[in-house]
């Protein structure tokens, strides 16, 4: 893991994944575990991925001038990820997560499609209330299962009708508890390696100059054109993940 090769394929990989993340808000996991697992497995490339995660997530969640107002409003679904990671981390010991996985790839890539087509969709308004705390359940019992942070979270978030920049901010505080949760959970359930850290610490440095250049591009674009990439992103993430699970 120490050679200069092994050093060179991970920082490549944490700059092009760090620039993904910083222009629309996701998808440094999903490209790190799927680059890095080809050169050195699933289990070192989770480990390896979760410090560049979590601090980015971090980064992502603080800025953006809303995060009073969002964890005030988003409480309930947050806490419930919580919840809901703990028990599919546990269930991930019994359940063969790779087919889980490529439903949620499907369901990603259907709904992008939709999304594409048709105009925005409009707010849960009064239902938000049983809404979050249920999806949240739902979102943290599928991070448990498979790694990926996204579904249904990503797609609700997105309905609740945010701006581009709280809609980022939104999902880099998803992602941050979810990070953290999944850390813990897995650790707990022995299923979490934790002889690459120092190396993870290091993939921090590239993964941080790709957010900064990838949030210098969503800057730079317009809020319609920001909403294609993302959708377009979530079909790209969505395809790999069925595409990983049944092919």
């Amino acid at each position: 893991m120490w050679s200069p090769e092994s050093i060179a394929i991970v920082t490549a990989v944490f700059l092009v994944a760090g620039l993904v993340k910083g222009v629309v808000g996701m998808g440094l996991p999903t490209v790190s575990l799927g680059l890095l697992a080809l050169a050195f497995g699933p289990k070192e490339a989770i480990a390896l991925m979760l410090v560049p995660a979590l601090v980015t997530n971090i980064w992502q969640g603080v800025i953006g001038g809303a995060l009073k107002v969002l964890l005030k409003r988003l409480w309930s679904l947050l806490a419930m990820v919580c919840i809901g990671v703990w028990i599919g981390a546990g269930m991930l010991e019994r359940a063969d997560a790779a087919y889980i996985s490529g439903g949620l790839g499907l369901i990603l890539v259907v709904y992008a499609a939709i999304s594409l087509m048709t105009p925005q969709v409009g707010s849960p308004g009064h239902r938000e209330i049983w809404l979050s705390p249920l999806l949240g359940g739902v979102n943290g019992i599928l991070t448990g299962l498979t790694g990926t942070f996204v579904v249904p979270g990503v797609p609700y978030l997105q309905a609740l009708g945010l701006d581009r920049m709280a809609l980022v901010q939104a999902m880099g505080i998803l992602f941050t508890i979810s990070t953290i949760a999944l850390a813990v959970s897995l650790s707990g359930h022995n299923l979490l390696p934790r002889d690459l850290g120092l190396l993870s610490a290091i993939a921090l440095a590239p993964a941080l100059v790709g957010m900064a250049g990838g949030q210098w591009v969503r800057r730079k674009i317009s809020e319609s054109l920001f909403r294609k990439i993302l959708y377009w992103s979530l079909a790209l993430v969505g395809a790999y993940l069925a595409a990983r699970a049944f092919v």
